[in-house]
Parts: structure tokens; C-alpha cells; sequence
């Protein structure tokens, strides 16, 4: 009787009221359900679906659930069969509240389900409250229940915990001074079966290989050996067995393996045991590298002394040897110092090349060589005597200065003799030590003849290059005059066959030959431009009506695309010239519906004129011969307008060039705005 109230007053404590849960989708069932049930003895518990309901379940312990089926989300059937498969909650009645099918396979499927009973809306209140109340009571009589079995469940258990107790102390104690022993001592114990599969190791396992423990577990021993008494070690029955039973008790040298590949050298101590039967192996794995080395190191000093004595026999011996050798050598650079200044005597003295050797701290000449003299009729006592020094002489002596302080290949100048004459040549300079000053030898290879010799055949081309064109002004020109000549000698003879005809094809011959002559004058070089500072753009837009015109005449199209660019000097005529030869060319060669594209744009240094066609490209044996005067592929062309297109871009300081392929021609011409204020 004791023990039954003091259950009674825990379940009417405050905290320890029967939990029920309501599960309805619709808060107004919910709350006629907690005015049937309300009770100072319940806590109710609302979940509004059954994901909601779950989450309760986790969260407290009730002793019954009263479930509506129809629920949107989880179900009632669902959230019952998911209550029922869970341990803690499986034993807890549900009651189904439904106010649709009473149907017997509808009420089954919720028996099915998990529910110990099936309530129809509209319920009697009265009825359900009764309902609650017994599964309530039977809810309490199981927590009494188990409240007793727990009682004298604890009381055995107390019991034999005593008893535990006594023995497990017994097993700390072994267990602690073994793990002591193991923890503290600094080889590697291992324990492992009559296979070679290791059963257990101490943490200095961790230290000495660099494997956890468990890693090891399992494996096989010789995983940790590499050679055993200069044996290779292999994981086979045979070697493992010689490894056990042959060396049990002895201290065995082996090389050991970490887990890094890293080998180390190791003794190694077996020791054997039987329990239950079973054979355990124990070895203890003791780390002797710094023995080792110790060991090696006093071989290797001892080596070393011997050595070192040997050695430095050697040297004393090799040492007499280097010092007669010092002697021979310096015997041998005296003599070959003194052949050496005799053959560079030589060379200076009978070099064809100018040559002097000029002092870096005097400022002067110290010698010259005789070729020097004869070519510039200085000598070097002359050059002293008249006060120029080596500096002011090569300044005054080549049309810029002459920086000693680098080293000079070939640089082209020009000098002045004692004469006056003016002279060409190429100069080099080179550092050297002279009697033993800092000097620099001054070579001055005279290409006077060289320079007139080329300057001769610059005029012969010059010439040559004038009788090709006068060729072929005079094979252009003589064309039309044979045909005005013939009219003329026919006209001679029978004045009648005279007609307007003969004579407009005549004039139409002497205008050609008038042409030509013209377009050659636009060729010359000393032909005065009109510059002015002018907007290129402007200079387009005028232009563009005329070629869209002639574009148009062959079913092509012009396409502008100007962008802002800087006023530059330029001579609007030969512009509009240049940029009408480049475009009627385009269009000539593109088919019928092609586009001719004039671009331009500019940099920090260059205005761009571009000029575009969608031809089928210039060969390569006729783009060599571009611009070259008289040369056309044209049956009517005189081949001179492309030639004033290049007169024209020289004398704007501008450059052309071409790029050409399959998908058409650019003509790209570049003026150069550093010179674009040149009026000349």
C-alpha cells in the first residue's frame, strides 16, 4: 500500500499529468475535444496534421492518441502506421475520430493501421470521456508496473554490482599496471597469433612506425620488417615460422619498415605463450638507429683519420710539385708575355686598319700605328704637340661624340685628315691594360672607296631606272602617235577620207598621250604639295557621291565607316587622287553585289586610312610588282596610278600596305602624326 500511493501522488503531480494526444485538422474539433476531456488530472496535447503529431511523439510520453483520419499531408492511417513502428511509442492506444465511410473495410484498414477502437462523428461525449478514462487507468496500472519491475530489477542489479565490483577492481588494478608498462615504455610490444596476425600493440607503436594501432590489428607482423639477420622478409608461412620459432628468446637485428616506406634498424625480442590452447607470440620491437649510427660514425672517423693522414701526405707531395710548376709556369707567361707584346707590336705596327691606343686617365694618345699616320697624316707626337686631346679629337674627327666608356662595333663615321680630305670609316673601340694603364685600342677601318663605290652604283641604278621609264613613256606614247600618224599620212594622199571619225579617234590619241605625260609628271619628287590642316573625314565624305556612283554603275555598293580622327596637313587633290585610283581599282576587281569598305581611325601616333575590297586577291608575282610605273593588268591602264599613290603617300611622310587573300584586298595607309605639321 505504501508503494501504490506514492505512485498515485506522482501521477497527480503537476509534472507528471497523463499526457493526451488530439490530432484534428481543424482547430474547432480540436476544441470540442479538450472541453470533453478537460481534466486537472489530464495535459492535452493539440496537433493540427500528422507531421505535427510526430513531432509531439518526440517530445513527451502519452497514454492515448485520439487521431482524426481525413488529414491533409500524412494521413491518419499513415501517421498511425508510422507511430506503431516506432519502439518507444508502438504500445500506445490510438483512437480514430472519422466522419466519413463507416464502411467495414474502411474501419478494418484503421484497425490495420494500429487503432484499438473506431469513433464516428458526431460522438457522445459522455462515451468518448469514459473511453479515456479506461485506457487512462490501464496506462497507469502499466507505469505501476513497470515502476515495480524496475525496483526489483535495480535491487538485483545492486547486488551484482557488488559482486562486479570486487572483480573489476582486481582487473583495474592488472589492467592500469599493464597499460602503465605499455604507455610508458619506449618500444614497440606487439602481440599477434600463431598465423602472424597481429592482435594488439602498444601506443609507442604510434612513435616508432607511425601506425595507429588499430591500423595494425589484423595484419600480418612482418608488414614491419624489411630484413630479419640480413634475410628478406615476405609475408609467407615459411618465413614467419623461422621468424617465431628459430630466434624465440634471442635478440634478433632486423630493418624495420614505417609507415612512410621509411626504413630504420631495429632488435628485435620474441617471446611465446599458449592460452586456451592457442599460441600468442610476443615480441618486443627495441629502435637501435642512433646505436647504429653511433657505430658508423666511429668506422667512418677512423676511415676519415686514415684518410686524412693519407691525404695530407698527398698534399705536402702535391704541394712540391705545384711550387716548381708556379716556377716552370711563371718561367713560361714571362716568355710568352714578352712573344705576346712582340706579335701585337706587329699586328699594330702593320694592320692596313687605323689603329692608336688612347689612355683613359690622360685623356691622349699614346701611340698610332703607321697606317694611322698615313691616311690622316697625324702622328701621335703631332697630335700631342697641337693641343687635341684623344677626346676632342675623335669628337672633332666624326659627326657625333665618342662615349669611351662602352665598347664600339662598326659604328659608320666620318673624319678629316691633315689635308682637309673627308674621309668614311668604320670604328671600334676596346678596353685593355697598356704598360699598365687603363687604355682602349681605337680601330678605324677606312671605307672611303667603298662609300664612292656605292654612291657610283646608287647613280647607275638611279640611271638605270630612268631608262626604263623613258622605255616606257616612249612605248606608251608612240602607240597613239603611230595611230595619229597612219590618219594623217592617209588623209595626205585623199583628203575626202578625212572624216569626223578618223579625226575624233585622233584627238582621242593625243589626249591619251597627253595623259600619260601628265600622270608621269605626278611622279616627280620635287613636285610642290598644297597641304593644309584639314579634317581626313571631310576629305571621304566629298568623295563618297562620286564612287557610290560609279559603284552603282556595276551593281556594287560603298560602305563608309569613319571614325574621329585628328586634322592632319594634307593636299585635298593628291588625297582625293590617292584614295579614288586605291577605290576604282577595288571595284574593278569585285564582282557583281560587292561591297567596297573605307575606314578610318587613329592612334596616339598614326591617323589610319583603310580601304577595303571583297575581291579574289592579288597573285603573288603581280603583288611584287605593285606600284612599279607602266606595270597594269589592266587592257586599257597606263600603270602609272598606283605608282602616284605611293609618290603621293611619300610626300605626306605616310606608308602603305597591302594585305591580301581569297576573301578580298586592303590597301591600309598610315600617316604619321609626328610629321603631319610638316607644310612642306
Amino acid at each position: 500500500m505504501p508503494q501504490r500511493d506514492s505512485i498515485e501522488k506522482l501521477n497527480n503531480s503537476p509534472a507528471n499529468k497523463i499526457k493526451i494526444l488530439l490530432v484534428d485538422d481543424h482547430p474547432e474539433n480540436l476544441l470540442a475535444l479538450e472541453a470533453v476531456l478537460t481534466s486537472p488530472d489530464y495535459h492535452l496535447v493539440s496537433a493540427a496534421s500528422g507531421k505535427e503529431a510526430l513531432k509531439c511523439m518526440l517530445k513527451h510520453d502519452f497514454a492515448v492518441i485520439l487521431l482524426d483520419v481525413q488529414m491533409p499531408g500524412l494521413n491518419g492511417f499513415e501517421t498511425a502506421r508510422l507511430i506503431k513502428a516506432r519502439e518507444k511509442t508502438r504500445h500506445i492506444p490510438i483512437i480514430f475520430i472519422t466522419a466519413i465511410s463507416q464502411e467495414m473495410e474502411h474501419v478494418q484498414q484503421g484497425y490495420e493501421a494500429g487503432a484499438i477502437d473506431y469513433i464516428f462523428k458526431p460522438f457522445h461525449s459522455e462515451t468518448l470521456k469514459q473511453k479515456i478514462d479506461q485506457f487512462v487507468r490501464i496506462h497507469q496500472k502499466h507505469e505501476a508496473h513497470l515502476f515495480q519491475s524496475e525496483q526489483e530489477r535495480k535491487l538485483e542489479i545492486r547486488e551484482m554490482n557488488k559482486k562486479l565490483d570486487k572483480a573489476a577492481l582486481n582487473l583495474r588494478r592488472s589492467e592500469a599496471l599493464a597499460r602503465v608498462i605499455g604507455e610508458t615504455i619506449v618500444d614497440t610490444i606487439l602481440t599477434f597469433d600463431g598465423e602472424g596476425t597481429i592482435l594488439s600493440a602498444n601506443p609507442a607503436i604510434k612513435t616508432m612506425f607511425g601506425y595507429e594501432a588499430e591500423e595494425l590489428i589484423g595484419n600480418h607482423a612482418v608488414m614491419l620488417f624489411q630484413e630479419v639477420q640480413g634475410i628478406k622478409v615476405t609475408e609467407s608461412a615459411e618465413t614467419f615460422s623461422f621468424l617465431q620459432e628459430e630466434y624465440i628468446g634471442q635478440v634478433i637485428e632486423s630493418t624495420a619498415m614505417r609507415k612512410d616506406r621509411t626504413l630504420f634498424y631495429a632488435d628485435v625480442l620474441c617471446g611465446k605463450a599458449a592460452v586456451d590452447d592457442q599460441d600468442i607470440f610476443v615480441c618486443t620491437v627495441r629502435d637501435v638507429t642512433h646505436r647504429k649510427q653511433m657505430e658508423e660514425m666511429k668506422k667512418q672517423k677512423f676511415s676519415d683519420m686514415e684518410a686524412m693522414v693519407e691525404k695530407r701526405t698527398l698534399e705536402l707531395i702535391r704541394m712540391n710539385e705545384k711550387l716548381q710548376n708556379e716556377v716552370e709556369e711563371r718561367r713560361r707567361i714571362s716568355d710568352d708575355l714578352t712573344d705576346s707584346q712582340e706579335r701585337f707590336h706587329k699586328i699594330f705596327e702593320s694592320s692596313p686598319c687605323l689603329m692608336g691606343i688612347f689612355s683613359q686617365r690622360d685623356l691622349t694618345f699614346l701611340e698610332v700605328n703607321t697606317s694611322w699616320m698615313n691616311v690622316t697624316g697625324y702622328s701621335c707626337q703631332e697630335l700631342k704637340q697641337l693641343g687635341m686631346d684623344g677626346k676632342n679629337f675623335i669628337n672633332e674627327a666624326t659627326e657625333g661624340g665618342i662615349d669611351f666608356n662602352e665598347t664600339i662595333r662598326n659604328q659608320r663615321v666620318s673624319f678629316r685628315t691633315k689635308d682637309g680630305d673627308h674621309r668614311h670609316g668604320l670604328l671600334s673601340t676596346e678596353s685593355i691594360d697598356f704598360q699598365p694603364e687603363p687604355c682602349t685600342l681605337v680601330v678605324l677601318t677606312d671605307i672611303t672607296e667603298t662609300v664612292q663605290l656605292e654612291k657610283g652604283m646608287s647613280r647607275l641604278d638611279q640611271l638605270n631606272l630612268i631608262g626604263e621609264m623613258a622605255a616606257g613613256i616612249a612605248h606608251e606614247i608612240r602607240n597613239p602617235m603611230t595611230t595619229v600618224q597612219g590618219f594623217l599620212q592617209l588623209s595626205r594622199n585623199d583628203s575626202a577620207h578625212l572624216s569626223p571619225e578618223i579625226t575624233d579617234v585622233m584627238l582621242e590619241e593625243l589626249n591619251r598621250a597627253n595623259s600619260i605625260i601628265t600622270e608621269f609628271l605626278n611622279l616627280a619628287k620635287n613636285k610642290v604639295s598644297m597641304k593644309k590642316k584639314q579634317s581626313l573625314n571631310a576629305i571621304l565624305e566629298a568623295l563618297a557621291p562620286l564612287i557610290q556612283a560609279e559603284a552603282l554603275r556595276s551593281n556594287k555598293r560603298l560602305q563608309l565607316e569613319l571614325e574621329t580622327c585628328p586634322s592632319i596637313f594634307l593636299d585635298q587633290k593628291e588625297i582625293r587622287q590617292l584614295v579614288l585610283n586605291i577605290a576604282l581599282n577595288g571595284l574593278d576587281a569585285m564582282t557583281s553585289n560587292g561591297v567596297l569598305r573605307i575606314k578610318t581611325y587613329s592612334d596616339k601616333q598614326f591617323v589610319f586610312l583603310q580601304i577595303i575590297d571583297q575581291g579574289h586577291g592579288i597573285r603573288p608575282e603581280v603583288l611584287q610588282k605593285l606600284g612599279t610605273p607602266f606595270f597594269t593588268t589592266k587592257e586599257d591602264g597606263t600603270g602609272l596610278g598606283l605608282a602616284i599613290c605611293y609618290s603621293v603617300a611619300k610626300r605626306h611622310h605616310a606608308e602603305i600596305e597591302i594585305t591580301t587573300g581569297n576573301e578580298g584586298t586592303a590597301f591600309t595607309i598610315r600617316f604619321d602624326l609626328e610629321h603631319s605639321f610638316d607644310q612642306s
